[in-house]
């Protein structure tokens, strides 16, 4: 018998007509995180919300440690969401975090799924390679985060969350802090691996979906230095920095990544410019 991926990813559809959005969240989150967002294209838009394996309220029993150590395991998850739903084109992509890493290899493993891809936060590898490339963080730093979670899981997620919010506020962080909390520490840790270490950089060339790179001005985990390598790197994609602090402003300042959607949903997609 076939397993049951919407059961399996808790996916939720949200209107039936439209051009599809398609969002995927970031590590230790769940589809929750786009509430602030859905509401603005509830009238024009299908919108297709799941959660990972071992994220959220997906079904814990298929996690598989193997295949999700790495993020094509994460991206197979987003494929296999697509064909259960009967997706084969003009998804519109928006993924926060490293799940902007794991749209970019979905699509180029299914080139003709995607119509484009909004990018938030994204980050094609956490590690700094100097000269050429800093990611943010050395490998000691990233070592010894994965080190407290084995420790201490809750004071892991407790650290982590104001992190993440940055300046925010108390509410982001207690919804992040709540989320990581209820990740089973196993499964956190392997999607924290696969995370934080996945170097992708040299995926960008191979990219052939237009995108649209939202970045945070002020953002611990992906500096404004990231968003300009992916901007010179990822052919075809625009980059706008939005005036943010932390590396969620889908859920601290929502109505400047609904802005920055629409105003790249206007632009004539390929298919609308094809047509005449």
């Amino acid at each position: 018998m076939p397993e049951n991926i919407i059961q399996r990813n808790n996916v939720t559809v949200r209107g039936s007509d439209g051009p599809v959005l398609l969002y995927a969240h970031g590590f230790g989150c769940n589809q929750n995180m786009w509430d602030r967002i859905t509401p603005a294209f509830s009238g024009t838009h299908r919108q297709v919300l799941f959660d990972y394996v071992g994220s959220g309220q997906s079904a814990l029993s298929a996690f598989d440690p193997v295949r999700y150590s790495r993020l094509d395991g994460y991206a197979q998850d987003l494929l296999d969401v697509c064909d259960a739903l009967d997706l084969t084109r003009g998804v519109t992509f928006i993924g926060h975090s490293v799940s902007a890493s794991i749209g970019l290899l979905a699509s180029i493993a299914r080139p003709e799924l995607f119509e484009r891809l909004v990018l938030l936060g994204p980050s094609p590898c956490f590690l700094n390679h100097p000269p050429d490339y800093l990611g943010g963080f050395e490998r000691e730093d990233l070592e010894g985060l994965l080190a407290l979670m084995d420790q201490n899981y809750m004071g892991w997620a407790n650290y982590l969350a104001p992190v993440v919010a940055g300046s925010s506020g108390e509410r982001v962080a207690g919804e992040l802090s709540n989320s990581f909390c209820s990740t089973d520490p196993l499964v956190a840790k392997v999607f924290a691996r696969a995370t934080f270490f996945a170097d992708n950089r040299a995926d960008l060339a191979r990219v052939t979906r237009p995108s649209l790179i939202l970045q945070h001005r002020d953002d611990a985990l992906a500096p404004l230095a990231v968003g300009q390598y992916l901007a010179d790197h990822l052919p075809d994609s625009v980059l706008e920095v939005l005036d943010v602090s932390g590396h969620c402003a889908h859920m601290s300042d929502p109505a400047l990544v609904i802005g920055a959607m629409q105003r790249y949903f206007a632009r004539p997609s390929e298919s609308e410019a094809a047509q005449g």
